[in-house]
């Protein structure tokens, strides 16, 4: 008979068992993170876009939704399980690691392309003779509408890439 207390030797497949789920869990944590931040790296203003980095990131956020829906449950799963033998320290590392998946989750949801490329709300206006601020070399997206002409200077627009405007009585969006 085996003296021994049955937590002095865990059983080797249980331990191994606990192993992979925390693997999981770390992965997961990873997956959800780069679902949600590699879309908003790939279209920051400001950086050079391609084609492929935008449809891989209209891709992503597409998916992300249900993606860290399904990682938010799995990683529940986890914590509850990993959660009853697991020491102090391990129990606030599951707390932890649920904090970016809740994150990811909740970011999912969002239109961050919003956030980065908002509208100037209140374009103002300025005479060429008065716009100092406008050098010879820089690109114009210029709009003409029933005899009103508008440019908007591309490095201006360069955060916002959005201009509501209303250009010979017709509102417009400029973009780039």
């Amino acid at each position: 008979m085996d003296n021994k207390a049955p937590w002095s030797s865990p059983n080797p497949k249980l331990k191994n068992q606990r192993r992979i789920a925390w693997a999981v869990l770390i992965i997961l944590v990873l997956t959800v993170l780069a679902a949600v931040m590699l879309p908003v790296g790939l279209i920051m203003p400001f950086k050079p876009q391609s084609k492929t980095g935008l449809a891989l990131s209209y891709q992503l956020r597409r998916w992300s939704p249900l993606l860290t829906l399904v990682a938010t449950v799995v990683a529940l799963a986890l914590v509850v399980w990993l959660w009853s033998k697991s020491r102090w320290w391990r129990k606030a590392l599951l707390v932890v690691a649920l904090i970016p998946i809740f994150a990811a989750a909740w970011f999912a949801r969002q239109n961050h392309f919003e956030w980065m490329f908002n509208p100037l709300p209140n374009p103002s206006y300025a005479k060429i003779s008065e716009a100092s601020f406008v050098s010879d070399s820089d690109m114009l997206l210029a709009v003409e509408n029933q005899g009103e002409s508008v440019a908007y200077p591309i490095r201006l627009m360069a955060y916002h890439h959005l201009v509501q405007d209303t250009v010979g009585g017709t509102p417009i969006v400029a973009t780039y």
